[in-house]
């Protein structure tokens, strides 16, 4: 394998914001040609202007047709993909009592269904390069329990068990299958709730804050651009011998 072919084409879905972006931004920094998937147009315009010699497609993860309509599109713009990142996510919160069917529906069907279909569709593309990756953004919630947000953590540790899987099927292809999983990272959503647990609470940001850094024997929240380094490191021809992982990305939250 010539591990001196860095780029080609990698999509990131949940692209426009967030981690996702972050990581679109890492790939495009070594030589990948991104494109960026998700639900808002907008979003996806406004993010890809980061992105040099990227684009994007409109994409629903839980929908078969707008899968294969945006890859198609992409893969005709940019070439067979070679790097495929896993990082639509949602979740919801509630306890396990409060938290109807539907709520389990559709945390599997973004989380777990939608890096399923992904892959599915991508996967014979990723199958004529001698190398090719697979990366899965799951959560130190696909690696411990959390309370009130049980869905979220079935699907995550689902996720986790699809790319152990995965890996092993694909593991003589030149395709490899890993997860990354994060602890609370600092982006617009974590700042949300921050600023909704002091309002309802009367607490200082700090203090706020302190309710999601406090998991973190950092004391502190990751970075998406920790997060994005990780994935852009397994991402690459040098992490050839890395297959079937779910790399902790927490400050030693799960150890």
């Amino acid at each position: 394998m010539n591990t001196e072919i860095q780029a080609g084409h990698a999509v990131v879905t949940g692209g426009g914001t967030g981690i996702g972006l972050a990581i679109a931004q890492a790939l495009t920094a070594r030589g990948h040609a991104v494109t960026i998937m998700g639900r808002s147009k907008e979003a996806l315009a406004a993010a890809s202007a980061s992105l040099a010699g990227g684009g994007y497609a409109v994409c629903d993860v839980t929908d078969d047709a707008s899968v294969a309509s945006a890859l198609a599109a992409a893969q005709a713009e940019r070439g067979p993909v070679r790097v495929l990142v896993n990082n639509a996510g949602a979740v919801t919160t509630a306890p396990f009592e409060k938290t109807g069917l539907d709520a389990w529906s559709a945390a599997l069907d973004v989380n777990l269904l939608g890096a399923v279909r992904m892959t599915k569709a991508a996967l014979p593309s990723l199958k004529t390069h001698d190398w090719a990756r697979v990366v899965n953004v799951a959560s130190t919630a696909g690696l411990k329990p959390y309370a009130y947000v049980s869905a979220y953590v079935a699907s995550k540790h689902a996720l986790v068990g699809l790319t152990r899987a995965l890996a092993l099927e694909l593991a003589t292809t030149g395709v490899t299958v890993n997860a990354v999983c994060p602890g609370y990272t600092r982006t617009a959503i974590i700042e949300r709730a921050i600023e909704t647990i002091a309002a309802r609470t009367g607490r200082d940001a700090d203090a706020a804050e302190a309710v999601f850094t406090g998991s973190n024997p950092q004391g502190r929240l990751v970075t998406p651009e920790e997060v994005a380094d990780a994935v852009a490191w397994l991402a690459s021809p040098q992490a050839g011998a890395v297959n079937g992982i779910a790399l902790s990305v927490s400050g030693g939250e799960t150890g």
